[in-house]
């Protein structure tokens, strides 16, 4: 008899902050938080706009400023909308934001995940990867940083 814990294959070990990509988006690498007090994940972007396409699908346009306080590398990107709903922050503030679901690349996985958009100009990172982006794919080391490499500065 097999236990099936053990069959499991190990999941990789990622650190409190990470470079994950975003390639459907147009940002190579952006510096991300791991927040497993975070249900969803995050992401900066200002001047967000739905629209319509002519088949009445939703879409957004946003842009994007990977880099924090620098305007350098900001990108205008149009993704289709998943969901809307209302997402409330840590201190209890509700906020009302679009759902995208694009692929994330983290430690050389690809896979989608539901991030939310939203103005973090004033908040340390860019990104956010909650828990629901991680759970069953990665263990979180609250010690440990960028365990998937750096990225060199420009």
């Amino acid at each position: 008899m097999t236990d099936k814990k053990s069959s499991k294959a190990p999941r990789p070990i990622i650190g409190w902050r990470e470079w994950v990509g975003l390639p459907e988006l147009g940002l190579g690498r952006i510096k991300a938080k791991i927040d497993t007090g975070a249900r969803t994940s995050a992401l900066h972007a200002e001047n967000i706009e739905l629209f319509e396409l002519e088949d009445d699908e939703l879409w957004v346009r946003f842009e994007v400023r990977p880099h924090q306080r620098s305007a350098r590398d900001g990108a205008v990107a149009e993704y289709p909308v998943y969901d809307r709903r209302v997402v409330r922050s840590s201190s209890g503030h509700e906020e009302f934001r679009v759902v995208i679901r694009p692929v994330v690349e983290v430690l050389g996985q690809r896979y989608a995940i539901e991030l939310t958009l939203t103005n973090r100009k004033d908040m340390g990172f860019r990104m956010l990867l909650g828990r629901h982006a991680v759970r069953g794919r990665f263990l979180v080391d609250p010690a440990a940083s960028f365990l998937g490499g750096t990225t060199p500065r420009r």
